[in-house]
């Protein structure tokens, strides 16, 4: 997949931790807007996804690190899919979204990217929001900035947290 240069990511790119990523957010309370956290609950939270397929793709992972959902408790599947249903309903009331793909890819050879720590996906989709450049030219372009949809949705989060 081709690339289009967008050098305000670059600083992105840079910040590299040890371990695990989530387990670093998942820890570090005081960086929330930096790593672009939406919500903490008990068992888990949402953080937007730093290279979303679309504006306003966030993630929601449990605070456990975790390879299995079949491992989760109780307690923390049923949060993870309270905060789903939250987060839907979020994306289409504050983006106007008219559509969300939700998922999780569990395991390397079924896509995960970071496979030792489940995580759900909840994508937002428009209609027509597929064209020719990412068809034909392989290549993602987002309009909208990280930090104005971070800022947007975290403040639009506070009125669904119970």
């Amino acid at each position: 997949m081709e690339s289009l240069y967008a050098p305000w990511r670059s600083e992105y790119f840079a910040k590299k931790v040890d371990g695990c990523v989530f387990c670093y957010a998942a820890k570090n309370i005081t960086k929330d807007e930096e790593l672009g956290i939406l919500f903490r609950d008990k068992n888990s939270f949402g953080v937007m996804n730093l290279y979303p397929y679309s504006p306003g793709h966030f993630m929601i992972i449990p605070n456990r690190h975790i390879d299995a959902i079949e491992n989760l408790t109780n307690d923390e599947w049923l949060e993870m899919s309270s905060h789903v249903q939250k987060g839907v309903k979020l994306l289409k009331d504050t983006l106007g979204v008219k559509g969300v793909n939700i998922g999780m890819n569990l395991g390397a050879c079924a896509g995960a990217g970071i496979e030792s720590h489940v995580h759900y996906h909840l994508v937002p989709r428009w209609e027509r929001d597929t064209n020719f450049i990412t068809t034909i030219g392989n290549i993602r372009v987002n309009g909208v900035s990280f930090e104005t949809m971070y800022k947007k949705l975290k403040d639009a989060y506070k009125g669904y947290l119970d």
